[in-house]
């Protein structure tokens, strides 16, 4: 294995760590030491392999599983943003416009009006990069 291709598992179990533990209070350093790397150099290794910065990638994680529990539940909206790890419903519903375009409440009605399969709903709600 070359030295590139290790760098690039370690940033793929640390996408990893991401994608299991989203929830969880996460910090660049501590999501490093998965990738047994510095703070800095995973930063910038991890927006160059994968087009975004980890924080904003584990923004759009906890999104992403918000926007399937607006959609699939009735968990009020203070309680869907402390479950996927946000600590204010005012950082939540701000993200949430940033990535979705639409305010977390107007999500859930938009979403309860489609007459769609929920495959094509998720496929056409899934948020940009």
């Amino acid at each position: 294995m070359t030295p590139h291709e290790d760098e690039n598992r370690r940033l793929l179990r640390a996408r990893d760590v991401m994608d299991r533990h989203y929830a969880d209070a996460l910090d660049v350093a501590a999501i490093a030491r998965v990738a047994h790397v510095s703070p800095a150099h995973f930063s910038r290794r991890f927006k160059a392999v994968f087009g975004e910065t980890p924080h904003r990638y584990l923004q759009r994680r906890r999104i992403e599983r918000s926007m399937a529990l607006l959609r699939d539940t009735s968990t009020p909206v203070t309680e869907v943003a402390i479950t996927v790890g946000f600590a204010s419903l005012g950082t939540f519903s701000r993200t949430f416009r940033d990535i979705v375009g639409t305010s977390p409440s107007d999500y859930r009605a938009r979403a309860e009006r489609l007459a769609v399969p929920g495959c094509v709903a998720r496929a056409w709600m899934r948020p940009a990069s």
